[in-house]
């Protein structure tokens, strides 16, 4: 394959509609993600926190093996399964999933009402012709017979 062809094959795949509006959608999406992160840990959690404790999610570990520490200063660093913060990340996703659900139903919604606004009438059925009403009236009449 000539490498002038492969570069005109990438470029038009490249400037299609649809990956040009879904690298703008991973790009919305990414700010959206942080902005939602940011609700749930700043304002979300510290409430549920102080509601159950005063707890900060993110600081809950279990430490599993102590740090060594000798003359003031950490030989060792301790060994933790930090669940806190897959509880902050749990809810991080939750909520944003749940948004875009909402963003996703609300979209549909809208679209399906639009389409809903224009209903198009069905053309009537256009008339028989002379011919067949005569041959209509001629079969009724021999159905009579």
């Amino acid at each position: 394959m000539e490498k002038s062809t492969l570069l005109k094959d990438f470029k038009a795949f490249a400037l299609k509609g649809n990956v040009i509006d879904m690298a703008v959608g991973v790009i919305i999406g990414g700010a959206f993600g942080k902005i939602v992160s940011s609700l749930v840990a700043d304002v979300i959690m510290p409430p549920i926190g102080l509601l159950i404790g005063g707890v900060n999610f993110t600081d809950l570990k279990w430490v599993m093996k102590p740090a060594v520490v000798e003359d003031g200063k950490e030989v060792v660093a301790a060994v933790t399964l930090n669940y806190g913060n897959f509880l902050q990340v749990t809810f991080d996703f939750l909520i944003i999933a749940f948004s875009i659900f909402m963003f996703v139903k609300l979209i549909t919604q809208l679209t399906t009402r639009k389409k809903e606004e224009k209903p198009a009438d069905p053309p009537a059925p256009p008339a028989p012709s002379r011919e067949e009403v005569l041959l209509t009236e001629i079969r009724d009449l021999l159905k009579n017979k």
